[in-house]
């Protein structure tokens, strides 16, 4: 078999990859332009198309803390994936070009997104908001483990706020800043067809909010403010707050199976 070298070490790996790993197709050519800075950011989240944003999202490399840290984990890896070659880029949105239901939340996770190259995939947030999406009739499939795995949003999108995996999973206020006008730019391409967003804790409804505000929305003032299970009227669509399926949430019992189903249930409700 050919090799298939990775992205960011080069490092050469059985095509295709090892079973379980696959990543997305790669939404970027060899003459996608590349943000370097936040002016670079700015101009060039001004695409045409979701593809060309998405192309775009993919190969920035506008906050030199960021491009350290996602690709030192990917070279140096956590010992259980030690086999597996890891992303290592921006991660893009996915799901539907025209959702009716946009999910917001706050970063890849360093071996879950940073790694398959989807968000929320492969890592133990994903495990829960996987499983309520499923049940709740927006996602294909109870889990997804990696980008090939066949799982499939209905009518849905997932986007993050800051789309490389930060350390501590904190990105800076200027790191969250430079990164903006990807999720702008995107709010500005589906919100004709968004129904409902459903906005993954605080930080994914500030952002979510910023956002939709850049995009035309009216939103009111002062803004409302995050909860879980939160829901305002906006300009024909609603904003949903949901906690976010992070471990502290789910272990200590912040957030349970049937508090997530709740609010994608409600979602789902408004999107139909």
């Amino acid at each position: 078999m050919s090799p298939l070298p990775h992205p960011v070490t080069g490092q050469l790996f059985p095509s295709p990859v090892p079973a379980g790993t696959g990543w997305p197709d790669d939404p970027a050519r060899p003459d996608t332009p590349v943000a370097r800075t936040a002016a670079g950011v700015r101009r060039l989240a001004a695409g045409p198309d979701l593809a060309s944003l998405d192309a775009r999202v993919s190969v920035c490399s506008a906050c030199p803390r960021l491009v350290g840290w996602r690709e030192q984990v990917a070279r140096e890896k956590r010992a259980s994936f030690a086999d597996q070659p890891y992303w290592g880029r921006p991660i893009a949105g996915w799901g539907s070009a025209t959702p009716r239901i946009l999910v917001v939340g706050l970063a890849p996770a360093a071996h879950g997104g940073n790694r398959t190259g989807r968000v929320f995939t492969g890592d133990s947030s994903g495990d829960w908001l996987f499983a309520s999406l499923n049940r709740v009739g927006i996602a294909t499939q109870e889990t997804s483990r990696h980008a090939g795995d066949g799982q499939r949003l209905v009518e849905a999108r997932m986007v993050a706020t800051v789309r490389c995996a930060p350390p501590q999973n904190q990105p800076t206020v200027e790191e969250r800043d430079t990164c903006a006008p990807w999720l702008e730019r995107e709010l500005r391409l589906v919100l004709p067809h968004v129904r409902v967003v459903v906005a993954l804790g605080g930080y994914g409804w500030a952002a979510s909010l910023r956002g939709l505000e850049s995009a035309g929305v009216a939103v009111p003032r002062p803004r409302p403010r995050f909860g879980h299970g939160t829901e305002v009227g906006l300009d024909g669509l609603t904003l949903l707050g949901c906690y976010h399926p992070s471990q502290h949430n789910t272990f200590t019992g912040r957030l349970t199976p049937a508090m997530l189903d709740e609010v994608l249930g409600r979602a789902r409700a408004l999107a139909r």
